[in-house]
């Protein structure tokens, strides 16, 4: 049976906002997903992402295809 709650991580536990209904040390699968992340770690995350797109190098040496050159027409 697939469960989905949320859970405040305190003290190195997990503890669930109600009761899962599990016997005592039932081993569980878990994927954490955070949802109330800090504004500062959104925006060093996002200049993460930017410098490394800028790492990328994606820009044409030449004049880009068109629609038609992009797509097999007779």
């Amino acid at each position: 049976m697939t469960q989905s709650t949320e859970a405040v991580y305190s003290d190195g536990v997990l503890k669930p906002e109600r009761d899962l209904g599990l016997r005592e040390r039932q081993r569980v699968r878990l994927i954490v997903e955070p949802i109330d992340e800090r504004a500062d770690d959104r925006e060093a995350a996002l200049a993460r992402l930017r410098a490394g797109i800028a790492r990328m190098h994606f820009y044409s040496k030449g004049p880009l295809p068109s629609r038609a050159e992009l797509h097999d027409r007779p």
